[in-house]
Formats: structure tokens, C-alpha cells, sequence
């Protein structure tokens, strides 16, 4: 169903105003935190009229069935903002029969660009007492600041079906081993034994050449790609799924921590520098990375992560924030703890293989759902489609993407 329509118009002060088109309505909480709402070029807009305090917007309520599937699809262009993922709000707060809340309200994060414009899009089902749902277009906290919305719709979808991956973690450690090359045989050896067949990915350890070898972080390096992304690549192409492993890079001078990420052809797909440190290995020169990258596999987006950076909660962030549903960490050992917090507080699953930490496979709430002893696997199936709701506070997936805060500075006047 179509709601709203149109082209840009004029700032907000200098606007002039059309009727309201039917069955919307201006909202605010109350009236001096009101915004302006207008009517402009047959769009809606809204602007913050000076008033830091302002929050509020454009509502309008139509009736759904109880446990189906909508997707809200709009339109914006906004001008004077200044923390956007907070400021601009679209979202769909479900109702009863009597008009009062069920559930809670989902929030509207995914955004590409079209030009000047910003299509943002959300599919949610209904809560199962639902008859109505309000769709609410806000603007918040902005208070030179104007947004025009256009193509607004609701309309029903089928129920997105499963979405299930199959991950493994081994916990393996080889013993006394001559080589590197020795090491990476062993961990190939035990991979093919106890992995099952169909795996889509499987994640190894930190730095697994070193492992058991006796050797220094240099003088394992290697270049990507090279032996050991070879040999781990055959095996990917034998099974026909991804694997990421641990491997020290060596890039000219440069020597990295660093996951590589092999694609069911055997192929490096993608790597990740460790960001966070220890100081024994900067010590033993290593060098830090610099980004949080994402990848694209065919079953979904994973990020990686290695060890320390468990300890820090901005590779985790900035993984999901970029669309992470799967987070693989080879460690050596850190805290279980924090572990968990990493995916409850992104709202991710996280898979890691660790030497003295648990390999295992954790949900977006931070239960385990397999956990593997030495010299084994933890196997799970997940679905990536699965919504983990709070009772309270609703999907945490899409409320994460709108209220966390990069606005506020977190090292004031620390020297840069």
C-alpha cells in the first residue's frame, strides 16, 4: 500500500505548506519537543525548528494479520544532520484490536543510496496479537536539521524461510611438531576426521604454522598466498567449504597476525589483520592492522576476529555494524566473559577455536550451542534468518544499529 510520494522541496523555513495527505498525522511525545511537520511537494517533511529537545514526526496506522510478514520501504533526503543513524527514525510499532502496544517496535537500519536519496527498508513479522500497525517516520535531536520522506509502503511478504549455515570449530593442537608444514598436515588430517560432510565453514586456531613448533612469530611468516593457504585451500575445494585459519603474514618487512578466509574453491577470499595487540607481540614484531573488513559468502557475511581483539568491544561492533551475522575468532586465550558479550551485545553468532579457550559456537544471546574438548569439533547449524527477540526490548539486532553512539567523543582532548 502506498502512503506517501514525491520530489525535494524547500528548507524548512521557507516551505509552503499542502494538506496533510489522508490517514497520516503529525506526533509528538509532547507539544514543546514538537518538530514542525509539513506538507512539501506532496512529501512529508520535517524540520527541528531550533529546538535541540525536538523528536517527533509522521504516523500513520493501518490494519495487518497477527503473525505475517511486512516490509516498510521509504524514501529520504535530509539536510542539516548531524549523527544520522540516530537522528532519522522509521519504524513499525505494532498494535491491537484496542490500539495498545504488543510486542515491540521494529526499527528500520538497512540503507543504500540512490543518488541523493536513502532507501531504507525493513521486514518483520507481525506479533501473533497484532491487528494494526502504526508506521512512524521521526526526526530526532536535529535542531537545524530537515528531512523529506517519499514512497512510503507497507505491504505484506512471505515468511522468509530458513537461512541455516553448518559451522564447525576444532580444537586442535598438534604436540611437538618439526614444522610448520608439519602442523598445518596434522590440522588438515584432523579436519577430514572429524568434520562432518555438508560443513559449510570451519574455523582453526590462532596462528596454527607456530603451533607446537617452538618457532618465533617471524620466523613462521609467510605471504598470502602461500604454503599454508595452499594446502588449506585443496582441502576447502575437496569439501567444498570455507575455512578460516590463524597464519602469520609476511608482507616485505612487515609481519601481521592475521585470519585468512578460503572459499569453497580453494581461493583466498579475504583476510584480516589482527587490530589489538598484546604487548609480547609487538614485542616480538608484529605489526597491528587497521580495518574491520566483511565478507560476502554464499550463505551470508561473516567478519573475523583474533584473540586479544576479544577484549576490546570495537572489532565487534564495527564488524556487525558493517553487516556481520557470523563472527569466526581463532584464538589462543582470553576471556570467556567477554566472549559471550561480544555476541550478546551485537547481536551475532560467534564461532572461535582456542587453545586455552573454549572452541565453540555461540548464539546471538550467548548460549553455546556446541562446545568441542581436544582433539575435536563443535558442530552446529544455524539460522541465519532466525529473529532472537528480548520479551522486553524487542529484536536487538535492529535497536543496536539505531542507538549506539559514535557521536560522543570517548578520548577528549587526548593528544591525536
Amino acid at each position: 500500500m502506498k502512503l506517501a510520494i514525491a520530489l525535494l522541496g524547500a528548507a524548512c523555513a521557507f516551505a509552503t505548506e499542502l494538506p496533510i495527505p489522508e490517514g497520516w498525522k503529525p506526533w509528538a511525545q509532547r507539544p514543546e519537543i514538537a518538530p514542525r511537520t509539513f506538507v512539501d511537494q506532496q512529501m512529508l517533511a520535517i524540520c527541528g525548528n531550533s529546538n535541540l529537545a525536538a523528536y517527533g514526526g509522521w504516523e500513520y496506522t493501518l490494519p495487518v494479520e497477527g503473525g505475517k510478514w511486512f516490509r516498510l520501504s521509504a524514501q529520504y533526503r535530509a539536510e542539516g544532520l548531524t549523527y544520522e543513524r540516530m537522528q532519522v527514525v522509521a519504524r513499525l510499532d505494532w498494535k491491537s484490536a484496542e490500539g495498545k502496544r504488543v510486542g515491540q517496535p521494529d526499527y528500520a537500519y538497512q540503507i543504500t543510496r540512490e543518488g541523493e536519496w536513502r532507501h531504507v527498508t525493513l521486514d518483520a513479522p507481525a506479533p501473533a496479537e497484532a491487528r494494526a500497525v502504526t508506521v512512524q517516520l521521526y526526526l530526532g535531536n536535529a535542531p537545524y536539521a530537515t528531512i523529506w520522506w517519499r514512497n512510503i509502503s507497507v505491504t505484506e511478504i512471505p515468511a522468509p524461510g530458513p537461512r541455516e549455515v553448518t559451522v564447525a570449530a576444532v580444537n586442535f593442537w598438534p604436540g611437538r611438531s618439526p614444522s610448520p608444514a608439519e602442523t598445518i598436515r596434522r590440522l588438515i588430517e584432523m579436519i577430514e576426521q572429524t568434520v562432518p560432510p555438508n560443513t559449510d565453514i570451519v574455523v582453526a586456531g590462532e596462528g596454527v604454522p607456530m603451533a607446537g613448533t617452538g618457532k618465533t612469530y617471524v620466523e613462521v611468516a609467510e605471504p598470502i598466498p602461500g604454503p599454508t593457504t595452499e594446502a588449506l585451500g585443496e582441502l576447502a575445494r575437496k569439501r567444498r567449504m570455507w575455512i578460516v585459519a590463524g597464519i602469520y603474514e609476511r608482507e616485505n618487512t612487515t609481519v601481521y597476525n592475521t585470519a585468512v578466509l578460503i572459499n569453497r574453491e580453494g581461493r583466498v577470499a579475504g583476510k584480516y589483520r589482527k587490530v589489538y595487540l598484546p604487548r609480547e607481540e609487538i614485542e616480538g614484531g608484529l605489526t597491528p592492522g587497521n580495518s574491520y573488513p566483511v565478507f560476502q559468502t554464499d550463505f551470508g557475511t561473516v567478519g573475523l576476529m583474533i584473540c586479544w581483539d576479544v577484549q576490546y568491544p570495537d572489532p565487534a561492533r564495527a564488524l556487525a555494524l558493517a553487516g556481520a551475522e557470523l563472527i569466526l575468532m581463532p584464538i589462543a586465550g582470553g576471556s570467556q566473559t567477554l566472549g559471550k558479550a561480544r555476541a550478546i551485545e551485537n547481536h551475532v553468532f560467534l564461532a572461535s577455536s582456542g587453545y586455552q579457550y573454549p572452541t565453540e559456537i555461540l548464539d546471538p544471546n550467548g548460549e553455546t550451542l556446541a562446545r568441542a574438548q581436544r582433539r575435536s569439533a563443535a558442530v552446529a547449524t544455524i539460522d541465519l534468518n532466525r529473529r532472537y527477540p528480548d520479551s522486553w526490548l524487542g529484536e536487538m539486532r535492529n535497536r543496536f544499529m539505531k542507538e549506539v553512539r559514535f557521536d560522543v567523543p570517548v578520548d577528549p582532548g587526548y593528544p591525536r
